[in-house]
């Protein structure tokens, strides 16, 4: 028997996200929504270009392939078009072969209030003022930033790449960092390095991509040419010894990635042009860019990178609000802000 929603990994998706629907925005944006409307019914059978989400979408929905018993995945559209003007975007949907069959369509409205409802635990959306709605109430959300598509359909791989803190992690350190230096947040590291970090908005995912592969674990236990075809990584501006810290907090949790970087302040797109992500997520822009332009990205905007202090400190950490195959762990009392 598959998997009911709630304990599956979901990934929540806008239209905006998956499919290239700049030419009918513009048409919006010029004319309004019933040209809009028009304009989608009289290309209802022309079919959208791959948006920067798909290639990750793709290659995610192709875990349930793989263990097709569990299907332990799901991805679900959140829309902000009418059911009327979503059908072009499900036709196009069908036209490339996507086991998507749940969505919600709002009319114009925001659908990010709908995330927890569908135990998302990424919502991906192109609308900047959605995702920031979202992270507010506490739920994971990025935004997709313009780049190259580029979607080699002969390739089953999905690799993952995660920032670790305000992303993996809270902000806590990073708000050391800003409110002090370099030497003043290794210190704290070192001191807190026995003490694990509270989640971020996308510790949800990651813990639940880690029992994904340890699924893969146990068909490679059965079959030692099996492919793997999930790979992550954490690439962080961290380095020695502020990097201890990290490794305790995964395995407080129970989780890992296949590669971890510590990178020391050197530019990140100097590892992801080699990782080749399909899917690249960082709460600050600054490290959002490739000299190429084609590594999908994914702006998280969450903590102190993106807010004053006091209003950071309003949203600190993530405690998961859905269910996970096995909560997070939350972690003890830390020591205080010096």
């Amino acid at each position: 028997m598959a998997y009911p929603i709630e304990r599956k990994l979901v990934v929540a998706v806008s239209s905006s996200a998956l499919f290239d629907l700049s030419e009918s925005h513009a048409v919006f944006v010029e004319k309004g929504p019933k040209a809009y409307k028009e304009f989608q019914e009289a290309n209802l059978d022309t079919v959208l270009s791959k948006g920067v989400a798909f290639p990750f979408v793709r290659r995610f929905l192709n875990i349930n392939k793989r263990f097709p018993k569990q299907s332990p995945v799901e991805v679900v559209l959140l829309s902000r078009n009418s059911a009327a003007t979503g059908k072009r975007v499900f036709r196009s949907i069908a036209h490339y072969g996507l086991d998507i069959t749940r969505a919600a369509f709002m009319e114009g409205e925001s659908p990010y209030e709908y995330i927890p409802a569908f135990n998302a635990s990424l919502f991906l959306s192109a609308n900047e003022d959605d995702v920031k709605k979202a992270i507010c109430s506490k739920y994971p959300a990025g935004t997709v930033l313009p780049s190259k598509v580029n979607d080699d359909e002969s390739e089953e791989e999905l690799r993952i790449a995660f920032d670790f803190d305000g992303v993996i992690a809270d902000d806590e350190s990073e708000a050391v960092y800003k409110g002090g230096d370099l030497p003043e947040f290794h210190n704290y590291e070192a001191a807190n390095a026995h003490i694990p970090h509270k989640p971020g908005p996308l510790a949800d995912l990651f813990q639940k991509l880690s029992f994904m592969q340890k699924l893969e674990d146990k068909e490679q236990e059965k079959d030692r040419s099996y492919k793997r075809i999930i790979r992550t990584a954490i690439v962080t501006a961290r380095n020695a010894p502020a990097h201890e810290r990290v490794i305790t907090t995964l395995e407080h949790w129970g989780v890992s990635a296949n590669e971890t970087f510590f990178l020391g302040g050197m530019k990140k797109d100097r590892i992801l042009t080699r990782l080749k992500p399909h899917m690249f997520f960082d709460d600050q822009r600054s490290h959002l860019e490739s000299e190429a332009g084609d590594i999908p990205m994914v702006h998280i905007p969450f903590g102190i990178a993106n807010t004053t202090f006091e209003q950071a400190a309003e949203v600190r950490h993530f405690t998961p609000i859905f269910a996970p195959f096995r909560k997070v762990p939350s972690a003890p009392a830390r020591v205080s802000r010096p």
